[in-house]
């Protein structure tokens, strides 16, 4: 039987060769990468499923998405 988790919070960075990292916060040790974004949201899809396989809906952390903000930093 298939458990419903819901939706998840992904953040989604790029390294500095140009490949997009996916995590989802909420599940420890889900990550992803990928060439395009598409791709790693199809890999962190793949991954989620298979972090979320044996977990009670109990165990995930829940988070709730309120913003991104840069911040520069002239030096340290």
């Amino acid at each position: 039987m298939m458990k419903d988790f819901g939706n998840f919070v992904v953040y989604i960075e790029q390294d500095e060769n140009g490949v997009f990292i996916g995590s989802v916060p909420s599940v420890v040790g889900c990550h992803a990468q990928g060439d395009t974004q598409e791709e790693m949201l199809k890999n962190l899809q793949e991954v989620l499923a298979l972090c979320l396989r044996n977990m009670a809906k109990e165990e995930i952390a829940p988070t709730k998405f309120v913003g991104i903000q840069n911040i520069e930093l002239a030096h340290a």
